[in-house]
């Protein structure tokens, strides 16, 4: 399956832009092969907290990525606003799921609270594990979605550049830790780090962004993904009996 990571520039409060540039961005993508697309956390309005900024289901901002997925069997990830949720979605040709942000980061929890369930999102590509920004610190969320099944991890963020090389040592060692492919998506401009990523199941990056908006683009593996568990059993080698 081959995975992309739209590196978008998000304006905060812009949503006609950044509707406009996430379309454009979300076309190319496909053209070049994509069929799992991720963006960036609130990549439709930022950390934007006016009225217009909310969503209520059915989540119409999403129809027109909703559309692509069916025109083009892909999957497309990121996250937008619900009331007090981050929330996180999966839009598949056929199907659709939600995860809520289960940790916000400091000044978000005057706005945001924590999601209370973790599980991975069932699509026509596998099992998806989402997490969103913030939860990339806690091994405890990439862990149990492992557990529970998931075939990738799918990371949507707005992580700052004065924090790149935390963003880039955790994203590779959750994919490492759980012998599992990652999508890790950030967002581009002044403030954020870029530096996207795909990284399989050894913790190889695979393809990596710079600071600036780009697409990148990676294969995600699950025979691989297979073969090195079997080759270094560390989730069957786990002490359950100690922790």
């Amino acid at each position: 399956m081959r995975a992309a990571c739209l590196q978008l520039q998000v304006c905060t409060c812009d949503i006609a832009g950044n509707m406009r540039r996430s379309l454009d961005m979300a076309e190319e993508a496909i053209d070049r092969g994509a069929e799992i697309l991720a963006f960036p956390e609130l990549f439709l309005t930022g950390f934007c907290y006016q009225e217009s900024a909310q969503e209520r289901p059915p989540y119409n901002s999403l129809d027109p990525f909703r559309t692509l997925a069916r025109e083009h069997g892909c999957i497309i990830l990121g996250s937008i606003i619900s009331g007090r949720l981050n929330l996180g979605f999966c839009l598949g040709p056929e199907s659709e799921g939600f995860y809520a942000k289960a940790h916000p980061f400091g000044p978000e929890k005057a706005h945001f609270d924590g999601g209370d369930c973790i599980k991975p999102i069932h699509s026509s590509l596998g099992s998806v594990g989402l997490e969103i920004c913030y939860d990339l610190r806690f091994p405890e969320v990439a862990r149990s979605l492992t557990l529970q099944g998931a075939d990738f991890l799918v990371t949507v963020a707005q992580f700052p550049a004065k924090r790149k090389s935390h963003w880039r040592t955790l994203a590779i060692a959750r994919a490492m830790e759980n012998q599992i492919p990652h999508i890790a998506c950030n967002c581009a401009g002044p403030e954020c780090c870029g530096t996207s990523m795909i990284i399989d199941a050894w913790g190889e990056v695979l393809a990596e962004a710079g600071p600036r908006e780009e697409i990148i683009q990676g294969e995600i593996d699950l025979e691989k993904r297979d073969r090195i568990r079997q080759e270094i059993d560390c989730l069957g080698d786990r002490r359950t009996d100690l922790y």
